[in-house]
């Protein structure tokens, strides 16, 4: 990864102005939900809290992300950078695949205990340090899988009572 400017500033501009657009969009329609005000409900019972939550959060990392990479921009004036890296890489096309492998083999067709396991295993063993100890690395893996699996299975399960699937 390069330390200034480059393909990194760009990348950053662009995908933190995707965040703070994408989070933008989850904010709007969470406030478009039914508030429930009949039911009683209050402000931290409403169906639209948790998602306009996560879109403000998403936002704020989006613009956050956009400040680095306009520092990074500003940095590289003057500065002769190598800008041959694309926005879409290799590791962007494999985060795209495992991540549809995920959602579309595996969540419905595998318990989702395995499936997330499976998924976070995977998805880390992949994107672990290249110099990294091999058994270490299939460990650590391993290890995040199904700390991650649990965790997420026994929140949404006994705490937000959802059923997964």
């Amino acid at each position: 990864m390069k330390d200034v400017g480059g393909s990194t500033a760009r990348s950053d501009l662009a995908g933190g102005a995707g965040w703070l657009v994408f989070g933008l969009a989850i904010l709007a329609e969470s406030l478009r939900m039914d508030r429930f005000k009949s039911m009683g409900a209050t402000l931290y019972t409403m169906p639209g809290f948790v998602p306009g939550m996560i879109g403000c959060a998403l936002m704020l990392l989006g613009a956050v992300l956009m400040l680095r990479g306009w520092r990074r921009r500003r940095a590289q004036a003057g500065a002769n950078t190598d800008d041959t890296e694309s926005l879409f890489n290799s590791r962007m096309l494999l985060t795209l695949v495992l991540t549809l492998v995920y959602a579309v083999a595996l969540i419905g067709r595998a318990p989702f205990w395995l499936g997330t396991a499976a998924f976070v295993a995977t998805f880390t063993w992949a994107f672990a340090p290249p110099d990294q100890d091999r058994n270490r690395r299939m460990a650590s893996a391993c290890i995040a899988g199904v700390l991650a699996s649990a965790v997420i299975t026994l929140v949404f399960e006994h705490i937000f009572l959802v059923r997964l699937p």
